[in-house]
């Protein structure tokens, strides 16, 4: 059965529980206006239940004390139901979350990429030894001391992901959690709570053991109650800074452990000598790519004063270009945002702009002919002052701006005048100069030149400031999750 034909149950210890309330309310495709199915709405029952069903299956199942090679055969095969139905999920990605084929690639490709790295390094050894030591005991007496680190799960894991890229977070969050032997309680956005859903299916028809996987949906309540129980001991979440803060708030009573990966206003750095080309198909890219709708897109772009009117004439002229429409056609380049509460909040910052003296290069408003689904234009701001709203505060729509800079250590201060620091990119074909200029900037990542052409899972990503804390991917993702256990002992 399809995952969204599911709607009347959540699941919780291994099985699929009807909701209590019976409550359930229509998923709509962001590009059609269309229901793609009725989700259960999950509420205190549900939520109290999946912490419990964690909680036991992490103190008296076997999971958290199955060796590194145990839990790799059974995640493995998780990962492999998750391959065989890869093309229910990418189609189920671009209904939920209006993700064009382009995206895809990323949304669900990259997704399980990553997902095969945690499974391979379920086999790695974490024992570390310490030095071995001569300490002084009683009279002559001298006695040899050694030790070793270990890592250990930290325990319940509930992990709360947003609408934007919502199967590759899911995925990125549960599989190091699980590979390094916690419990999961997984919280979707009421938006996109197929693409949860599906994951529970999987570990289903996997076999994992009951509770090691819980996934529910619900609202602020049930966010509310995940975040403050005591039996929860680590809060993973993607989204806004906002939120991040208050879930902070709600954590601290209890002291849980907390990765925060929240919002962004990166800065693209464009230098006198940078490609043209490169620089300005990556620029267009970043405000346009799933409509905005990415926390680590560069949106602030710092141009050479020499090279700017050129630089914003070829990016205004690409973002025009741009096929605008339903993101099922593989020639659409730019689908939509996900609900109208979102086009509104991208046309108040528009108007903001305006208000505040940006010069409008093109979009700026809804496009005609798309009278269903929640469409706003690729638009381009120039002459923006950095000080300015539109230049500070996450949009999270395709509106990029254009800030003028003279020398490297302007626009390193221009990069770094932001409460912000989640990602960053130079062009510069002097890289040698570009690399010096990045370990300047107050950020967790920046790619130099378009980057590496590919999203590493050995790289570890989050950010500093208001962009929370924490990593993701790489052996530090994988130990986010995990205590250091130090063990000394007499060695002779």
């Amino acid at each position: 059965m399809s995952v969204t034909q599911n709607n009347k149950a959540l699941y919780i210890n291994g099985e699929w529980v009807p909701v209590t309330s019976g409550a359930c309310e229509p998923v709509v495709n962001p590009a059609t206006e269309e229901v793609v199915g009725m989700a259960p709405v999950g509420g205190r029952v549900e939520a109290e239940a999946a912490i419990a069903a964690a909680r036991q299956a992490f103190d008296l199942g076997q999971w958290a004390r199955l060796s590194g090679a145990q839990r790799a055969i059974k995640l493995q095969a998780f990962y492999d139901v998750l391959v065989s139905k890869g093309d229910e999920i990418r189609s189920l990605i671009t209904r939920e979350a209006g993700a064009t084929m382009i995206a895809q690639r990323v949304q669900f490709g990259i997704a399980m990429q990553h997902a095969q790295f945690f499974v391979n390094a379920c086999n790695l050894d974490t024992t570390k030894p310490l030095p071995v030591e001569v300490h002084a005991a009683m009279g002559d007496h001298k006695m040899l001391g050694a030790g070793v680190t270990i890592r250990e799960p930290v325990g319940v894991v509930v992990a709360i992901t947003p609408y934007n890229f919502p199967f590759f977070l899911n995925v990125s969050k549960v599989f190091p959690a699980l590979a390094a032997g916690n419990t999961v309680v997984l919280k979707p956005s009421p938006y996109t709570p197929f693409a949860a859903l599906v994951l529970a299916q999987a570990a289903h028809e996997a076999g994992l053991p009951a509770g090691v996987l819980n996934v529910i949906t619900g609202d602020k309540e049930v966010g509310e109650i995940l975040t403050t129980d005591p039996r929860v001991d680590l809060i993973t979440f993607t989204g806004s800074d906002n939120v991040g803060a208050a879930i902070q708030a709600q954590a601290a009573p209890t002291l849980k452990r907390l990765l925060l990966e929240l919002g962004g206003k990166s800065a693209l750095i464009v230098c006198e000598d940078a490609n043209l080309d490169q620089a300005t198909a990556a620029g267009v890219m970043n405000f346009t790519w799933h409509a905005g709708q990415g926390c680590n897109l560069t949106t602030r772009h710092l141009v050479h004063n020499s090279i700017r009117a050129q630089y914003v004439e070829r990016v205004a002229t690409m973002a025009k270009a741009i096929k605008l429409g339903n993101p099922a056609d593989p020639d659409v380049g730019m689908g939509p945002l996900i609900r109208d509460a979102q086009r509104q909040r991208v046309e108040y910052y528009v108007d903001v702009a305006r208000k505040e003296g940006a010069e409008l290069v093109t979009g700026g408003k809804r496009p005609e002919g798309l009278d269903k689904g929640f469409f706003y234009e690729p638009t381009l701001f120039t002459e923006v002052d950095n000080k300015s709203r539109i230049a500070q505060e996450e949009v999270f729509g395709p509106v990029g701006v254009v800030i003028g800079y003279d020398t490297d250590e302007e626009a390193i201060a221009l990069a770094n005048d932001s409460q912000y620091g989640l990602g960053g990119g130079i062009f510069s074909q002097n890289v040698g100069r570009a690399f010096e200029m990045a370990k300047h900037i107050r950020t967790g990542e920046v790619y130099l030149n378009g980057g590496s052409g590919g999203m590493s899972s050995h790289a570890p990503f989050g950010g500093i400031k208001r962009s929370g804390y924490g990593r993701e991917f790489g052996i530090e993702g994988l130990n986010e999750y995990t205590y250091l256990k130090s063990i000394v002992f007499h060695a002779g």
